[in-house]
């Protein structure tokens, strides 16, 4: 899935034709009085029936730094929150790389030999091994162990394989130490996870952070969910709902889903905030100075320099408790 292929002829055309009627529509619609929501909803209606590979969401800026990374032969983990759109990011890097390496996707579900197996098929690296009766004629096959698995996977790859493993975070300490031998082969890896783990494997790897949709690209989202489930909002209530999900695609979807429902709870769910209660104490702490000023208008100037001193002491205190969210959704 080449990032840079270019539209055919007739995807040209029938984008042309796409773009005709919808004009018409829009011509038919102001001349009769029609809002901005109702032309809104007919850019929806071109979208969705052209198809989503008519109007393809953008790559992130992120995805040629992994590539080009990827290329000159450095591993890298690449980080962004649950339900941002990393998975899909891993996919759309698998695609891109298939003709230049020999790829492969796994995900660590509780099995570490599901896992390797996985792996090993997508490699085309045998995941069984001959059996042998007491006389020493073979009999059939039988499945590697995960050992087994783990070695017959390092016999195989070198700097010409890519391994891509989401929710890296998951991975068990066998694992880890065990992708940490392959990528002293030379081997390819692109893992991704929620938060940086900060030991072993993990701090060998580049890091690149994904940047968070903007809030029109997290409306549309959430516009093309409404319109799926039939559920009609104005841009107040997807502003107003947005508000819940932030900037997170699968909050964004679960936020109209709750709303289609009548279950909707209104509180946020997203941990992308700013703590700025030590900013709003402070300002009240630096009333106090007032009080303390007029106390010392008697030539009481220890009361003024002491008072003002502790306020400021305390006001400092505070403020350097200003911090966002401690993790990121899904650490």
């Amino acid at each position: 899935m080449a990032h840079n292929e270019q539209p055919s002829q007739k995807d040209e055309q029938s984008v042309s034709m796409a773009v005709g009627q919808f004009s018409s529509k829009v011509h038919n619609n102001y001349s009769s009085g029609a809002t901005s929501e109702t032309v809104d909803n007919l850019v929806g209606q071109l979208r969705t029936s052209q198809g989503s590979e008519m109007v393809p969401t953008p790559c992130p800026p992120e995805f040629d730094k992994v590539c080009h990374a990827v290329r000159n032969g450095h591993s890298v983990l690449v980080l962004g929150e649950y339900g941002s759109g990393i998975n899909g990011f891993a996919d759309a890097l698998l695609g891109e790389m298939a003709e230049e390496f020999n790829c492969a996707i796994a995900s660590y579900k509780g099995s570490l030999k599901k896992f390797l197996v996985e792996m090993a098929e997508t490699l085309d690296i045998p995941t069984s091994e001959p059996k042998y009766n007491a006389n020493g004629d073979e009999v059939g096959e039988k499945a590697l162990t995960a050992d087994g698995l783990k070695e017959e996977i390092a016999c195989n790859v070198g700097d010409e394989t890519l391994l891509i493993i989401p929710d890296s975070q998951r991975l068990p300490a066998s694992l880890r130490y065990w992708l940490e031998g392959l990528l002293d082969n030379g081997i390819n890896l692109v893992l991704f996870a929620v938060a940086n783990p900060r030991r072993d494997i993990f701090l060998r790897l580049l890091e690149v952070e994904l940047s968070l949709p903007s809030d029109l690209e997290i409306r549309e989202v959430m516009r093309k969910e409404a319109r799926r489930l039939g559920l009609s909002l104005s841009r107040s209530q997807l502003a107003n709902l947005q508000s819940q999900a932030g900037r997170n695609q699968m909050l964004a979807r679960k936020v109209i889903r709750a709303t289609a429902l009548g279950i909707n709870n209104n509180k946020p769910e997203h941990s992308q905030y700013l703590d700025i209660s030590p900013v709003i104490i402070s300002g009240l702490m630096a009333l106090g100075i007032v009080r303390f000023i007029g106390m010392g208008t008697g030539n009481k100037g220890l009361y003024i320099v002491g008072g003002v001193a502790l306020i400021l002491a305390m006001m400092f205190k505070q403020i350097g408790q200003v911090k966002g969210a401690r993790k990121r959704l899904g650490q």
